[in-house]
């Protein structure tokens, strides 16, 4: 009989940091196209596990030094690589003792909704876009995009399937939604990814994280968002099981944006004089907008086109910045990370480019 014991310790000697779960009416109420539970009617079960991201991989973005290794390393290197192989091997275990484990990692694919904001139609992200548009100009196809989508078959809905990863980490009880809508654990507060194996084990779900709060609702996320993308009065409130999750309403293309060019006060990649002669104004036009449109954002990135040899350059300026304001304040003002390092993240204040 497989049992959470085996599960967990499983997860923790193939590597995962932290494991728990749930059970599947926690996603009752989730929007069709976002239920994991179209994706396996059978499963009873899902299983979340935590990655944790290495502080230090934020060292060079804090410094302003050295922005490659987190996109890589923390980002890419857990979810392509070391998250799967978990996964493999948990989902293994689950096999071997008769049930079926449909592993998910953190994934890239594109679905009939968009996994930034859940709406319909083109989910592409800009540089994917622009990609596209290259690729048709240059007469090849390999680039893998969907842009349109349709079910398998009737009452089904189309491929494929985004359920929101965050709520399913709270719905496996380890921990809670901040105000920046980053995940937070008691052990490493926003620095950390999930992934997921839904079974059809059906094992004894975990309690939903009731501890003490692990966002202190400082707004430093919403102070040092260099895009201005995180709303201080307007939340998102969602039940999970029971369990109110609130978050700052987001503008999430705007995020996008500045999290992958970071604007011209956070983008080293770019030459001052670019952003100088910038007639049209075409790069500064995020640059103070309550909001912005996957329009505005992809004339932006057909503006930055030019100056990065692919797409993979813009993913160079992260600016992660709700991240280190987050680390830095739970580090300093009694959060869950408080007394975690030697030395504090942050010595100084947020450098910004000479404008």
């Amino acid at each position: 009989m497989l049992t959470n014991e085996m599960v967990k310790e499983a997860a923790l000697a193939a590597g995962a940091d932290m494991c728990g779960i749930g059970s599947m009416d926690r996603f009752e109420g989730a929007p069709k196209e976002m239920d994991p539970r179209y994706i396996f009617p059978e499963a009873k079960s899902v299983i979340g596990m935590v990655f944790r991201i290495p502080r230090g991989v934020q060292r060079g973005i804090e410094e302003g030094t050295q922005f490659y290794q987190y996109p890589s390393m923390a980002y890419g290197g857990i979810n392509e690589i070391f998250a799967p192989a978990v996964l493999y091997q948990v989902g293994q275990m689950i096999e071997d003792n008769g049930y079926e484990a449909f592993i998910y990692r953190n994934t890239g694919a594109r679905g009939c909704v968009s996994d930034m904001d859940g709406s319909p139609g083109n989910t592409l992200s800009p540089e994917e876009q622009i990609e596209v548009m290259n690729q048709a100009k240059r007469k090849t196809n390999h680039h893998r995009s969907v842009q349109f989508t349709r079910a398998a078959r009737p009452g089904q809905i189309p491929p494929d399937l985004q359920f929101q990863f965050r709520l399913a980490a709270v719905a496996c009880g380890l921990g809670e939604i901040g105000w920046s809508k980053m995940f937070l654990t008691k052990d490493f507060g926003p620095m950390q990814r999930v992934a997921f194996i839904f079974t059809d084990a059906e094992l004894t779900a975990d309690p939903l994280y009731d501890g003490e709060p692990l966002c202190r609702r400082c707004m430093a996320c919403v102070r040092e968002c260099p895009g201005n993308c995180l709303s201080k009065t307007e939340s998102i409130r969602v039940n999970v099981g029971g369990k109110i999750c609130e978050w700052g309403k987001l503008d999430e293309w705007k995020c996008y944006a500045f999290y992958t060019h970071g604007g011209r006060k956070f983008n080293p990649f770019v030459p001052k004089e670019v952003w100088d002669k910038n007639e049209n104004g075409d790069l500064d036009l995020l640059e103070g907008k309550a909001t912005a449109n996957e329009k505005e954002i992809l004339k932006v990135y057909r503006a930055l086109e030019k100056y990065f040899p692919t797409w993979v350059g813009y993913n160079m300026a992260k600016c992660g910045g709700c991240i280190r304001a987050c680390v830095s304040m739970l580090e300093k003002k009694g959060g869950c990370m408080e007394g975690k390092f030697k030395e504090p993240l942050r010595k100084g204040k947020p450098w910004v480019m000479d404008r």
